[in-house]
């Protein structure tokens, strides 16, 4: 399904482009009044516009509804993901840091600053 809605997007898109390329701006309606020859297409002077308005609005329709389609189909059709915390297992108990049991460390003689303390290891 996935890649179905992928080719039927670049359909689309490849094909919007294609009518928006070949439709004309407003301004080119003023040399269809003066016989720039627009009045004897297929479609005649306002058809071809009104035909490829409605055909591009329908594409755009089209592209607008696939995109949301594979929004949907990437997404995960709307579930949440699961938490990070959720997926750890709980401990029984916190673990015991043990600290080893020893003597004062004497300052050196003058440094009367330094308070005595336990010696850490390095």
């Amino acid at each position: 399904m996935h890649t179905f809605l992928v080719v039927i997007q670049v359909l689309v898109a490849v094909a919007l482009i294609g009518l928006v390329l070949i439709q004309h701006g407003k301004g080119a309606d003023a040399g269809a009044a003066f016989g720039s020859g627009a009045s004897g297409t297929v479609f005649g002077s306002r058809g071809a516009a009104n035909f490829l308005s409605r055909v591009t609005a329908g594409l755009a329709f089209v592209f607008f509804v696939s995109s949301l389609a594979l929004a949907y189909w990437v997404g995960g059709r709307g579930t949440a993901p699961a938490s990070v915390v959720d997926t750890v297992p709980a401990q029984a108990e916190p673990a015991q840091v043990s600290i080893p049991d020893e003597a004062p460390v004497a300052a050196p003689a003058g440094d009367s600053a330094q308070p005595e303390g336990p010696k850490v290891p390095e």
